[in-house]
């Protein structure tokens, strides 16, 4: 496939070409069986626009359907793996055979790649037909969470370019859109019960630029915004009919300053909050009062209101509890609750709002702080801290999601280039991203239990409809996601910039098969040499991704000093337990904080 005619990302399980083309007809004729409609749909539409052809999408269930004979086809196998498909091409027709919708919406992707570049935009021309090679692919995914994280709360991001965020994903057979919607520097949900905390908590009068500790610059101009629920509701729709899931994230108890702005009897410390204007952690918390358990839990009912996914973020992380053991009021609720510290608050208050979703079917998301005897078996873990947490998480019970920032961060510089914009965190290149390892030997040396999860061609299908484990078993490794925060990305081509193409690199990691994809092997070279003939595509989705080999001048930033971390230096200090985060001894003194 390294030819360019064929040159899928992610890569597919098995490819076989044939000799012959189909060429389109003006009128297409798609006959879909009912469940799988919306992909077939949504493939019309795109073609439609793509090439300029009528075509007729047929509920090929329904005795009404008048056509015998399909151009194109969609049919439901129940012997296809679970979001796989069988894709075949002939010069008479097209035939997509899948166990389910997901499944569906992955082989739309991969027809729209063999199409060509012109099948990502919405103006025909005329020395393009539609046209595609004989060939047949089967494919199915790796992991069944297959997820990118944006934080909208650092810096907005308009619907509409969330919307074409969630496009690009897409397009890459990604399906899980972790949706950050509240943090210290903006809360963008609008809820009607609360309504100041948009009026109030959307709002901060400046920003930090740059992540100095000794010399805080600041870009002295107001920012915000917040979505309305029709805003939320339209993004939902549009994800669905893409086959992606949009799970919001509302941060607790931490990293709650714009809430607390809005709403001072949150707070922990009793004092006055503001919007945050600078990145990093903030020692205010909320305070974990059956009072604002309550308040989150009614937070929360609005959320569930607007979004549709059984997975729901609650956050968790880098949660300094000193302010709680200076407040007498939470130190005696602690001793009232029977808790053996009041830093056990913090899994009690988090277990407390997981039980709520999990009374209303859902199933709360956490990251890796959360992980505590507190939380009810349904809670998820997601591993960013580094990929052991996953590991322990995954033994205790509990599902997880591996996410560590030594791979995942995109906000992360993508490489030593003396030019790249605000280039903080660890320098992680297309190659470092691409060998990613949920279980690498080192983890699977200190949990053996899990090697059999590592070694499997298939970890995990979609786990919305997935049991909880009993207690005694191991709970699942759902997948993985890559993370993109935005403290650093003030704007949608600096998302793009930072997000591409190293999320095409994340995106086969996650869905093409395990194997050594290590830098200078032949898996990462293939690689390259496929996404060399894949940017064309990313041109003509208007991604303004990183060149290959450098940032172009209008994407720097120079003049901006930065702290960057040193992966070698951190991984010799923690491993993959990771030096990240916010940790605190017994008396709540910070002892490791990194950027």
């Amino acid at each position: 496939m390294n030819d360019g005619t064929l040159a899928l990302t992610p890569a597919p399980v098995r490819v076989q070409r044939h000799t012959g083309t189909w060429d389109a007809p003006e009128t297409l004729t798609v006959h879909a069986a009912s469940d799988l409609l919306p992909a077939a749909r949504r493939w019309a539409l795109d073609t439609a626009a793509a090439f300029d052809v009528d075509v007729r999408v047929e509920n090929a269930d329904s005795p009404a359907s008048a056509t015998p004979d399909a151009d194109v086809t969609f049919v439901i196998d129940a012997s296809i793996r679970t979001a796989g498909y069988r894709l075949a091409v002939t010069e008479s027709s097209v035939s997509i055979t899948v166990a389910d919708l997901a499944g569906a919406h992955a082989a739309t992707q991969t027809l729209r790649q063999l199409t060509g570049p012109q099948a990502f935009r919405r103006a025909p021309r005329a020395d393009i037909p539609l046209a595609i090679d004989a060939v047949t692919i089967e494919d199915y995914p790796r992991f069944g969470w297959r997820g990118i994280h944006l934080d909208v709360s650092r810096h907005f991001m308009p619907k509409h370019e969330v919307m074409r965020f969630i496009d690009n994903a897409a397009a890459h057979h990604l399906n899980l859109f972790h949706f950050h919607l509240t943090d210290d520097q903006g809360w963008r949900l609008p809820l009607d019960r609360y309504p100041e905390l948009t009026e109030v908590g959307a709002w901060r009068p400046r920003s930090q630029v740059g992540n100095s500790y000794d010399d805080v610059k600041f870009e002295e101009r107001p920012h915000g915004g917040r979505y309305s629920k029709d805003d939320l509701r339209e993004i939902v729709a549009h994800a669905r009919s893409r086959g992606v899931t949009v799970m919001p994230e509302i941060d607790v108890p931490g990293h709650v300053e714009a809430a607390i702005a809005a709403y001072p009897q949150l707070s922990s410390t009793g004092k006055p909050g503001s919007v945050l204007t600078t990145w990093g952690i903030s020692r205010d918390v909320l305070n974990p009062s059956h009072e604002n358990v309550e308040f989150f839990k009614n937070v929360l009912d609005e959320v569930m209101e607007i979004f549709d996914s059984v997975f729901i973020g609650i956050g968790g992380d880098e949660v300094p509890t000193s302010a709680w053991k200076a407040n007498p009021d939470i130190v005696a609720h602690a001793e009232s609750l029977g808790l053996n510290s009041v830093s056990d608050l913090h899994g009690w208050f988090l277990g407390q709002l997981a039980t709520h979703l999990e009374s209303h079917g859902r199933r709360a998301v956490v990251w890796d702080e959360g992980l505590t005897e507190h939380l009810p078996r349904s809670a998820v873990v997601t591993s960013w801290r580094g990929i052991n947490a996953g590991a322990v998480a995954i033994k205790s019970g509990h599902d997880a999601i591996m996410a560590p920032e030594q791979v995942l961060y995109l906000d992360h510089r993508a490489s030593e280039h003396p030019d790249e914009p605000i280039a903080v965190g660890f320098a992680r290149t297309i190659e470092d991203v691409l060998a990613f390892d949920p279980l690498p030997p080192e983890v699977i040396a200190a949990h053996p239990e899990l090697e059999s999860v590592e070694r499997a061609d298939a970890v995990a299908p979609f786990p919305g409809d997935r049991p909880v484990a009993d207690e005694g078993e191991q709970g699942a490794l759902l997948g993985a996601q890559a993370q993109v925060w935005t403290e650093h990305l003030d704007s949608p081509r600096r998302v793009d910039y930072a997000t591409w193409p190293r999320l095409a690199a994340v995106a086969e990691a996650l869905w093409s098969p395990h194997i050594d994809r290590s830098p200078g092997t032949d898996a990462s070279r293939g690689f390259l040499e496929r996404l060399r003939h894949h940017l064309p595509i990313l041109d003509a989705l208007g991604i303004e991704y990183r060149p290959l080999d450098g940032p172009h001048p209008w994407q720097t930033r120079p003049g901006i000093t930065t702290y960057k971390r040193d992966l070698a230096k951190e991984m010799e200090l923690a491993g993959w337990t990771g030096a990240g985060g916010f940790r605190e001894d017994e008396d709540g003194n910070e002892y490791t904080n990194s950027m």
